[in-house]
């Protein structure tokens, strides 16, 4: 087990080389450079020339790579070009703002989705499963957009229940931010839980059709204390990833969702600084973005590896 451990921490490391490489290197190769697009009609003699100075342009490209990826390292970002502040003050309040939300739709889809998955699978095509896989092919299929625009059409401007843009800045406190962030948490919930339950539906499915669980069946083993002792933990084994791949996309920011109810995130902050050719937090965004992805996935794959049934057996034998 240590020796699969270390392979995917070896892994993950050379994930985040590669992914920071390309996002150096497509940030490079845009037409123009970081000064030019933030002087815009005043990009041409000494303003010109300092800010290149200032930002290092000057400096062959593998000498700023390595500069770069030093000071990442060592979490210095750089500073925004647009607002001339440091970057890590930029995205301070965004990945709070991100961590809210996703911390939200996390709490109410992830308990939701499996209780829907268990529910489906163990009433497989009656009413219960067809009601609800009916509703989960539905959510998954519908664009985020869309989804997201008939939530502010029924619920903030028929109904009027709740307010349908978010316009509060992206420094304000936690119970300033919470009123503001129930429908992009029920659109985002609706997305990852109509996912999640498919996946727990199959598995559990699957899992009830295996030999062992047939051969408990006749042996008379109670129905209910078969499937919350020998069903659940092997089937939703294989829901890990799933789980942590979904809370990498909330972590990452729903870009989307985002920018439909003006939510002062990570995802609309990608949106933002790419139309404002801010190439610095661009690159920030990126390398971050990558590392929450793996960051997760490593975490999921450890829990994998620690509750698989097969490597404990291996090791008591051992």
């Amino acid at each position: 087990m240590f020796f699969l451990i270390f392979k995917r921490f070896v892994l993950g490391l050379i994930t985040l080389f590669i992914v920071s490489l390309i996002t150096f290197v497509g940030v490079e190769i845009l037409p123009g450079d970081a000064c030019t697009s933030y002087l815009e009609r005043q990009a041409f003699g000494e303003a010109l020339e300092a800010c290149i100075k200032r930002l290092g342009l000057d400096i062959p490209a593998y000498q700023r790579y390595l500069s770069w990826a030093y000071n990442v390292i060592q979490g210095d970002f750089g500073y925004s070009l647009s607002g001339e502040m440091q970057i890590n003050e930029v995205l301070g309040p965004r990945i709070k703002n991100s961590m809210v939300l996703a911390s939200a739709a996390i709490i109410i889809g992830i308990p939701l989705a499996l209780i829907l998955g268990i529910i489906t699978a163990l009433w497989r095509d009656k009413l219960p499963d067809i009601i609800i896989s009916t509703i989960a092919i539905f959510s998954m299929t519908i664009p985020e957009f869309i989804s997201s625009t008939l939530l502010i059409l029924i619920v903030a401007i028929w109904l009027e229940w709740l307010p349908g843009i978010v316009i509060v800045p992206s420094d304000v406190t936690f119970l300033e931010l919470l009123p503001n962030i129930i429908l992009p948490v029920i659109a985002i919930a609706m997305i990852m839980t109509a996912h999640m339950a498919r996946m727990v539906r199959s598995s559990v499915i699957q899992v009830m059709a295996t030999d062992y669980i047939q051969m408990a069946i006749l042996k008379g083993v109670p129905y209910w204390r078969m499937v919350f002792k020998h069903v659940l933990p092997n089937a939703l084994l294989p829901a890990i990833n799933v789980v942590a791949l979904t809370i990498a996309w909330l972590l990452g920011g729903v870009v989307v969702t985002e920018v439909v109810f003006n939510y002062p995130g990570l995802g609309r902050l990608v949106i933002e600084s790419i139309s404002n050719r801010d190439l610095p937090v661009v690159q920030a965004l990126g390398i971050i973005l990558a590392s929450i992805y793996v960051s997760i996935n490593f975490i999921a794959d450890l829990l994998t590896l620690m509750l698989n049934p097969r490597l404990k057996t291996l090791q008591t034998r051992k």
